[in-house]
């Protein structure tokens, strides 16, 4: 798995790409972005070689999805970036649409002494019941009877989650809100919740670098994290009731039953899906971008870089273990950037194909 050129000291961290890829002055076909970290990884490799090709560079801060809405809403960026999907009602009122770029999968992650990367079986409820409090050891008989044979210790667990406003929380605890109706109740389903228990960090790569650092420790990141941290997934039981472990193909598997056509304004969750192979904390990432643009040229040049990820940026995608968006639904989108994104003039600022 290749990672090179996008991560530094052995973690992920915010960035500012366009520095990073060149030392000279930001240029005025720069573009600017903000939001969600669980796609860093892979906007990172887009935009290292689309500048390589262009020359157009992309400043983007990975602050998370609460952040990335915020300043979309503010008109402090060309385009703001969530993990969770904004319904058809909010984006109307925003005079917003969205599309997703890539799927991916949020793992959970530990750092138990002797236990490496899926040889922990977790199951929704049991993760849920951790994030609730009430399993607090690593030797509680919930755990050690899903792991005959595996020496947990007598040892605190140290729950770690997200401390900003998160999408990465969201696809997290909407899974845990659809496995769990004593979560559901108690904590629900949002970019930022009242976890009952833990400490928490700032985006992926903090959570990362808290489960990493803390002895016992739990914490949930988006997968690109928990290889290049070398942290210990474990696998998870889905809803057909199969252990599996996160993958590009346990992610693809749990995308394969995503209908984008029929959902408005492409809002669409995927976690929680059927089959046996299916990864089940899957999620898509999304852009949100204005409906009317008052720098058509600005708008332009950003919807030309996210075609270009589209059609060239899936190997780069899969290296990183994202699933890239079917044909089909690029095409999907790049008709609702036709029809849906005009100037202040009226004029359509992407041609139709």
């Amino acid at each position: 798995m290749r990672h090179s050129g996008i991560f530094k000291n052995g973690r992920l961290g915010a960035f500012v790409l366009a520095a990073a890829l060149s030392a000279s002055p930001l240029l005025a076909a720069d573009l600017s972005g903000a939001g969600a970290t669980f796609p860093y990884p892979i906007y990172a490799k887009w935009a290292e070689a689309y500048k390589g090709k262009t020359g157009v560079g992309l400043n983007y801060q990975s602050i998370g999805s609460g952040g990335g809405i915020k300043q979309i809403k503010a008109k402090t960026v060309d385009f703001g970036a969530s993990d969770m999907p904004l319904e058809p009602k909010d984006l109307n009122e925003s005079g917003l649409m969205q599309w997703p770029t890539v799927m991916g999968g949020v793992v959970p992650v530990v750092n138990v002494p002797g236990i490496g990367p899926g040889q922990l079986k977790l199951t929704g409820p049991l993760l849920a019941d951790i994030y609730l409090g009430r399993v607090a050891k690593w030797n509680d008989p919930a755990i050690t009877r899903l792991n005959p044979g595996v020496k947990l210790p007598d040892k605190a667990i140290s729950v770690v989650h997200r401390s900003d406003g998160s999408g990465t929380t969201f696809i997290f605890t909407h899974y845990l809100s659809q496995v769990s109706p004593e979560w559901k109740q108690k904590v629900g389903e949002n970019t930022s919740v009242s976890f009952p228990t833990g400490v928490g960090g700032k985006g992926n790569e903090g959570v990362a670098s808290y489960a990493g650092r803390i002895p016992g420790a739990i914490g949930y990141v988006e997968y690109a994290y928990a290889l290049q941290n070398k942290l210990a997934y474990t696998l998870m039981q889905n809803q057909a009731g199969q252990l599996v472990k996160p993958s590009s193909e346990s992610f693809q598997a749990a995308a394969a039953n995503a209908d984008w056509a029929k959902a408005p304004g492409f809002y669409l969750l995927l976690t929680n899906q059927p089959g046996a192979k299916s990864w089940p904390i899957t999620g898509a990432t999304f852009i949100l971008f204005y409906k009317q643009q008052a720098k058509p040229e600005t708008a332009r040049e950003v919807l030309k870089f996210f075609d270009w990820a589209y059609q060239n940026g899936d190997k780069m995608a899969e290296q990183l273990d994202y699933v890239p968006m079917p044909a089909a639904v690029i095409n999907l989108v790049e008709k609702t950037w036709a029809s849906g994104i005009k100037g202040a003039d009226g004029k359509p600022v992407w041609p139709a194909k």
